[in-house]
């Protein structure tokens, strides 16, 4: 049975994505729910999920995996659109279609428009890489794998055991 897809635009170009495995979605599942109760405890903003629409510009409107908006950038929010601007934290689900455009466009694009804090999660090799912005590039803040933990620098005090997301093999 084919997967239903659906597109984001990237540069101008119109991408096709294949609708996520069940892989992914536990793994998107299992991060949105975890990082939803640090943020509504700690009432940092909000947390969205794919479809969500970032607008970054006429030419770029991804739908990463999951989105962070603080509350200082809120005004970002259009409820008709999804999101017009850069939000603080993205995070993209990647699988083997998908991994080149997580690794290196839509890595340099959020770059570009000044996402702070950008984490490639990978559930085949259950691992999780986690890049902050310094000067327009992103640099790794941290990696981790099976049982390591990882942290985030924009959302202060959260702490994630990485094979807490993924399914179990």
């Amino acid at each position: 049975m084919a997967r239903p897809i659906y597109y984001e635009k990237l540069k101008g170009v119109l991408v096709k994505k294949n609708v996520p495995s069940g892989r992914h979605q536990f793994a998107q599942s299992k991060l949105l729910s975890t990082f939803n109760r640090f943020v509504d405890d700690k009432e940092l903003g909000i947390v969205f999920s794919s479809p969500t629409a970032v607008i970054l510009s006429d030419e770029s409107a991804p739908q990463p995996d999951l989105i962070f908006l603080s509350q200082d950038k809120m005004s970002l929010f259009d409820p008709e659109w999804g999101i017009k601007g850069s939000p603080d934290l993205v995070v993209e689900i990647i699988s083997p279609s998908s991994y080149k455009r997580d690794h290196f466009t839509k890595k340099k694009l959020y770059a570009q428009y000044g996402i702070k804090e950008y984490w490639i999660v990978d559930p085949l090799n259950q691992s999780i890489e986690i890049y902050k912005l310094k000067k327009k590039t992103y640099e790794l803040h941290a990696i981790g794998v099976e049982e390591e933990k990882v942290t985030s620098n924009v959302l202060k005090g959260f702490e994630l055991k990485v094979n807490s997301i993924f399914h179990k093999k």
